[in-house]
Parts: structure tokens; sequence; C-alpha cells
């Protein structure tokens, strides 16, 4: 195998979501009601919902073509933006300079966790808007290029009985999995240990969907330091991918629900080993637990069965796939956020698979295969193999321009085109 004859399906990317998303999604009689983009008097995007601001600045999660020396926390505005954060026909195009066949996009403006309609005042009007947010998503976003896209949605955490609602609406319309947050107590819900969501993981299974719990919901399950670098922030959310993991394994969610599958999302793979060792020697000790994992099992049997775990890159990882389980480690893109590899994805896969020595029936499960087969997604039914390829894809968008440029540069260009305005 070649470079350029991966297929690499990237399960963990992000929408800067457009301002006029709600436009054609929303019923007449709410449709005054339904979130907007207001530019500030500092010249700042912010979406507004019931009177409050409604999303963290996107400047850190949408720094894709721009110098790293201008990456931050700051807000900005969509102009300063690359287009390809927002708009899903510049998005396909990056994705082809980047050889990617396929992306699964998380919410911004909503957060992860539909955090952004759990916190409204108005709960009527929230559900209204999260249902069109994942019509939005589902119908515009991945429907404008079938088989580019793996459909993901989003639930009301304020009330179990409406998620199961919502998941059996969306799964109807083709929806593959949630995103929800890894844990949930952490914000002040019921943890998963509680029982609390076993209907909405019931209605999960029945609907062959996917739960994924993705990095950076969890933090107020850890203290930091108050004189902590911002470099906190991006290097520990995948170290409490642990936390997660290890409610889920030794709680009673896995033996309740068998047929669950969990993707950890952006969480990394090197830690697995480590943890999965603790995890079998601490059921072995029987003086500690007296959980039962089935017969025969050990907890390690039982994470390979429920758990997708998810990178961007990660050597070590890779080194010890099958201490892991090749079975259950997928590739992440994460465009347009600062840890993303685009539009060099290919060359840094290839590089690491390379130096761990990869076979090229390994390097298909961990690009593509684990990925669709888990999500049971045709990557396919749109797109023959032979041009799915990284090769065939980026064949076709040798005219993509891919050079970084500061964000003034960017807002020059893209108010000049009409681009971003708002």
């Amino acid at each position: 195998m070649r470079m350029d004859d991966m297929i690499l399906v990237s399960i963990d990317d992000h929408v800067i979501e457009p301002p006029d998303m709600y436009r054609r999604h929303v019923p007449a009689k709410w449709r005054e009601e339904a979130p907007k983009v207001v530019r500030n008097e500092r010249g700042i995007d912010e979406w507004v919902f019931q009177g409050e601001k409604t999303s963290t600045p996107f400047g850190m999660a949408a720094t894709v073509g721009w110098p790293a020396e201008e990456w931050g926390f700051e807000p900005g505005a969509f102009s300063e933006l690359r287009p390809g954060c927002f708009d899903v026909h510049q998005r396909v195009r990056d994705m082809d300079a980047n050889g990617v066949l396929a992306s699964m996009c998380f919410p911004t403006m909503a957060g992860f966790n539909a955090r952004t309609f759990t916190e409204s005042r108005d709960k009527e009007l929230a559900l209204v808007m999260l249902q069109a947010y994942n019509d939005w998503h589902i119908d515009e976003w991945c429907g404008s290029y079938p088989g580019r896209f793996i459909p993901l949605g989003i639930v009301p955490m304020w009330d179990v009985d409406l998620a199961v609602k919502e998941i059996g609406r969306i799964a109807q319309k083709g929806c593959r999995a949630i995103s929800f947050l890894e844990a949930p107590h952490s914000q002040g819900h019921p943890s998963f240990l509680s029982g609390h969501w076993d209907p909405m993981l019931q209605a999960l299974v029945d609907n062959n969907m996917v739960l994924c719990l993705h990095i950076g919901g969890a933090w107020d399950i850890v203290t930091l330091a108050p004189e902590a670098p911002v470099d906190h922030w991006i290097v520990i959310p995948s170290q409490l991918t642990m936390l997660t993991a290890q409610d889920l394994l030794f709680g009673p969610t896995l033996r309740r629900f068998p047929g669950l599958r969990v993707a950890l999302s952006e969480g990394g793979i090197g830690w697995i080993p480590f943890y999965l060792d603790r995890v079998d020697r601490h059921f072995q000790n029987q003086a500690w637990i007296d959980s039962s994992f089935g017969e025969g099992k050990l907890p390690s049997d039982v994470f390979r069965e429920h758990f997708l775990a998810c990178f961007i890159t990660d050597p070590s990882g890779l080194k010890l796939r099958d201490d892991i389980g090749i079975d259950g480690i997928a590739w992440e893109c994460d465009y347009p956020h600062t840890d993303t590899t685009w539009p060099e994805s290919p060359e840094f896969m290839w590089n690491e698979l390379q130096r761990a020595g990869c076979r090229d029936a390994e390097i298909h499960k961990i690009t593509w295969e684990n990925a669709t087969r888990f999500f049971d997604w045709d990557p396919f039914t749109h797109t023959p193999k032979d041009g799915a390829t990284v090769g065939a894809l980026r064949a076709r968008a040798a005219d993509v321009d891919t050079t970084r440029m500061s964000r003034d540069e960017w807002r020059k260009r893209n108010e000049a085109a009409g681009i971003g305005v708002v």
C-alpha cells in the first residue's frame, strides 16, 4: 500500500454553524425566537438565544488556516474564518484537499451535549430549536453531500423521556449517533451510574445508534491550580476519558445494555493499555470487587466489546495496538480545531502507521473499516471505492488553496467576496 491508497474516515470533526442555519428549519411561529448571530460593537460575532450569549467564542475552535501565532481563545468574526469552517460546500472541498472521504461533525454553538438549550429558560422553545438543529445538521449539512458525512444528533438533557423521543425521531432520518456529555454529573445531571439515563441508552440500542462522548465537557470533576497555563485546557481533557470509561465499565451500564456502543471521541488511545492492565488486575483481586463481567470475561474483554477509541495522532498507542485491540481503534481529523492535522492528515497518519509497523489490513481497519462498522455506515454507497482514496480525492481538489493566512487577510478576502458577513 502507498499513502495515496489509504481511505480516511474521520469520526471527530466540528462544524461552526452558519448564521443562517435556522432559516429553513424553524416553523414560522417560532422563527423570530431562533438563535441569531449578532455582531457586537467590538466587531465580534456572538450567538444569542433567549437574550443570552449561547456559545463560547469560536476563535480557538476554528483556527484552521491561521498561522499558529494567531491561535488563542479570543473571539472573532465569521469573516475571519476559513470558509470550510461553516460552509458545507467549502468543507467538502477542504476534505478533498486533505484526502478525507467522510466526516462526523460535532456541534459548536449548541455545545457537545446541547448545553445551549439545556441551560435556556424556556424549555418548550429550547426543544423546538434543538430539533431544528438536528434537522439542519442531518438534512442540510449532511444531506447536501450524501456519503461524505456521518449524521450526529443532540438530545434534550433536561428530560430523559424527551431524549428517547428525539432519538427515535432522528433515527428515522438516518442519524447514526448522538453527542452526549462525557460525565453528566460534572454539570449537575445524574451520572451514568445512577440509572437515570437507562431509557435513553435503551433507545440507542433499539435504534442501532452510537453514544459519542467527546472530551471537554467534564472540567468540573477536576480542580486546576489557579495559576494553570492555557496548555492545561488542551492537554488534560483527553486524560478525563479514563474516568468516563471507568463509570461505564465498572458501573451497571454495560451489564444492563450489552448492545450499547460507545465512541470515546478525541480521547486518544495511548492510555488504554495501562488502564486495561490495571482494571484486570483489580478485578482479579477479588478482595476488592464483587462485580461480574460475564462468564470467563475480564473487564478488558468488555471494554473491547463496547468502546471505540479515537485518536488524531498517537504514535505510542499505535505501537501498542494489539494490547488495545486493533478492532477498537479509529482515526479523527479534528477540523477546524488547533489539533487538526489538515491539510496534511494523510502524511501525518502514514508516517505514524509506518513507524508503528502497521500492515495493510491494520491500516484499513484504523483509517476507515472500524469506524464504518461501528457506526453501521456504508462509505461506498455514494462513492466507489476507487474514488474514495486519498489520491483520488486530492486529484479533484488540486485547485484548493491551503495557504495559511492571518485573520486580517481572511477578513479582507472574505468580505470582498461577501463571505461570512453578518
